[in-house]
């Protein structure tokens, strides 16, 4: 019976070593796996930050897009008023060429020019000289 006994024992350390094999294919099994999904995690993480860092400066830009479209609407609001007022004007110099009426020379009236006095710096000096004592009858000094 030892023959068996032997077989057994042998067994035994097979099975053990077998088992302590699968335990160790297990371990580096486990190990693998960990380490994929380190990797898996830290590609995620850096795939992550590249997006926030490419989506920030997206958004730089697209507030300063939008600053300058807000810059260029208001300009164009008052070009806008610019142009009505313009339009304004020229719609009402054109009707006020329908209310005058255009004239012939029948309708014009012609008066005579008046003939100016031609009167000498004395004469003239001499008149508000005397205006002037003529005035000063009626005020008071003190």
């Amino acid at each position: 019976m030892k023959p068996y006994g032997n077989q057994l024992n042998l067994k035994k350390k097979v099975l053990n070593e077998s088992k302590k094999n699968f335990e160790k294919i297990f371990i580096l099994n486990i190990k693998l796996i960990h380490q994929i999904f380190d990797t898996i995690n830290i590609s995620l993480l850096v795939l992550i930050f590249t997006l926030f860092f490419l989506s920030f400066d997206s958004q730089r830009k697209w507030s300063n897009t939008y600053k300058t479209l807000s810059k260029t609407r208001a300009i164009n609001h008052n070009l806008i008023d610019y142009i009505s007022k313009i339009e304004e004007f020229y719609i009402s110099e054109l009707e006020s060429h329908n209310i005058y009426k255009k004239t012939k020379p029948e309708d014009l009236i012609y008066l005579d020019k008046l003939v100016e006095k031609k009167e000498s710096l004395f004469r003239k000096n001499l008149n508000s000289f005397i205006e002037g004592f003529s005035d000063s009858k009626y005020q008071r000094g003190y």
